[in-house]
């Protein structure tokens, strides 16, 4: 097999990651248009994640957030994003580098990214290997995460068993 000199499948990667964070700019400076929300999951212990102990605890491998009536303060930079959340009623700030995210979710189109790190990444802090091919995922209804029951101050945390390839 010829080597790949260009390396397209990290072009590839950078540019879907690039998607994610140009939706997210968006979102930190308009806020969300019409039923748009956002599910995103990612590597708890990634370098450069930063939560409370408490939800580090709750969640040690990997957590869901969703962006959709309550957040604030949401910056993104080139390598990151921040987000003021409430989690039981108790706020907190989340920093998650865009090395970290799993996936991207936005039921209300139903359109999806999913970023595969290979077991040598997520071993080692949530780096993505640049081997590893990042590709869009095809959203159906059944790929939609159930909401926990009985949450209702804007931030939910759900673990994606049902957002997964199959």
């Amino acid at each position: 097999m010829p080597t790949d000199h260009i390396r397209y499948d990290v072009l590839a990667r950078e540019a879907l990651r690039g998607v994610l964070r140009q939706v997210l700019k968006d979102a930190a400076e308009h806020g969300l248009p019409g039923e748009h929300h956002f599910y995103i999951t990612f590597l708890s212990k990634a370098d450069g994640v930063k939560l409370s102990p408490r939800l580090l605890a709750q969640y040690p491998e990997e957590m869901t957030v969703i962006l959709q009536h309550q957040f604030w303060d949401m910056q993104v930079t080139d390598d990151r994003f921040e987000v003021g959340l409430s989690f039981g009623g108790v706020s907190e700030k989340l920093v998650v580098p865009f090395n970290a995210i799993k996936s991207f979710f936005d039921p209300s189109v139903q359109f999806g990214l999913q970023f595969e790190p290979s077991e040598q990444a997520a071993a080692a802090g949530g780096l993505i290997d640049p081997k590893t091919a990042t590709t869009p995922v095809p959203a159906s209804a059944d790929s939609v995460p159930e909401r926990p029951a009985g949450s209702g101050d804007g931030a939910e945390v759900v673990r994606l068993d049902r957002f997964r390839k199959k």
